[in-house]
């Protein structure tokens, strides 16, 4: 009897890993894609991911949304292959100043879009978790984060705009920076171990 359902159990994994893989093949591959650059590299990738899906049914893990399970498990497979690529970096490598003696600017710190899939995907993830953090700060903190950092307004300017004195500006900047700082750490890791 236990060999029958074991059996039916099993039949029933592979209908719907079989399912899984028919349906979102062509997706998954579009997505991964768009990300690499290299086919084989795309082909590698793609395969990891239905034998994870495969190992996850053997070890009888369920999952219950297979397509957001599928391209999640994609999106953590290139970012593995953005490490492996990418020079080992220390942590003076990362200065407020350019060569030049001019302040970085954001532009400055992100990847260019112009250099390829890999770097396009990882300043588009950056670019979504930086919006996201500035949304969980309050609003007068973001307004000062943004326009002193991103606009490139001055505290004198911000102070006469507003009204607000110039130390409850930067006391607000201070305390964004730190969210942003904390908020930000998990991606920096994440694209920086390896």
């Amino acid at each position: 009897m236990k060999d029958s359902a074991s059996a039916v159990w099993m039949t029933e994994q592979d209908q719907r890993i079989t399912a899984a893989f028919t349906q979102e093949q062509g997706r998954l591959r579009n997505f991964i894609r768009r990300r690499v650059a290299d086919e084989t590299e795309v082909e590698d990738i793609l395969q990891d991911v239905f034998y994870e899906l495969v190992a996850a049914y053997r070890l009888m893990k369920p999952i219950e949304q297979v397509s957001a399970w599928l391209f999640r498990v994609a999106r953590n497979r290139i970012i593995d292959l953005f490490r492996k690529k990418r020079p080992a970096a220390s942590t003076n490598d990362f200065l407020d100043i350019a060569e030049d003696g001019d302040p970085l600017s954001l532009e400055d710190l992100l990847p260019s879009a112009d250099a390829g899939p890999d770097s396009a995907y990882a300043r588009s993830v950056l670019l979504d978790e930086l919006d996201a953090a500035l949304e969980e700060l309050p609003e007068e903190q973001r307004e000062v984060f943004v326009a002193h950092e991103l606009e490139g307004h001055s505290f004198k300017e911000l102070a006469a705009a507003t009204g607000v004195s110039v130390n409850t500006l930067l006391s607000r900047k201070h305390y964004a920076v730190l969210h942003l700082r904390e908020r930000l750490r998990a991606i920096y890791d994440e694209f920086t171990k390896g």
